[in-house]
């Protein structure tokens, strides 16, 4: 496996950080991810490692790691940060041009609900 030896460098030299092939990264590393699914955050440290996974006449796909040791636990949802995240939603399911409010997001790629968006379909409709 060729592959796999073009993207180990444990010691940094080819790459500048330490470079493990993709699903072979050492114990004690882990990418935000995986830090998020062990309720942590990389709380302000710099990269530790990379994983490399090459592609076919395209660059190589990067995952970036970091020390578990010096993550930190994820901070708490406060009641504030609960009532801008419903803010937040609230916007994003609500039609900015007839102002209902519906039970899904509006799509970006519209900008207003469906209705507003096709009127002439609706009437015929």
């Amino acid at each position: 496996m060729v592959a796999r030896a073009a993207f180990f460098d444990p010691d940094g030299d080819r790459y500048g950080i330490p470079t493990y092939p993709w699903k072979c990264a050492p114990d004690g590393y882990a990418t935000r991810r995986g830090l998020r699914a062990l309720g942590l955050r990389p709380g302000g440290q710099p990269v530790a490692a990379q994983v490399m996974r090459g592609r076919h006449r395209r660059p190589p796909l990067v995952a970036y790691l970091y020390r578990v040791d010096l993550a930190k636990p994820v901070r708490p949802m406060t009641s504030r940060k609960w009532g801008a995240l419903a803010l937040a939603m609230l916007a994003r399911r609500t039609c900015p041009e007839c102002r209902i409010t519906y039970s899904y997001c509006i799509p970006t790629s519209l900008g207003t609900c469906v209705a507003c968006a096709y009127p002439e379909e609706q009437r015929a409709a």
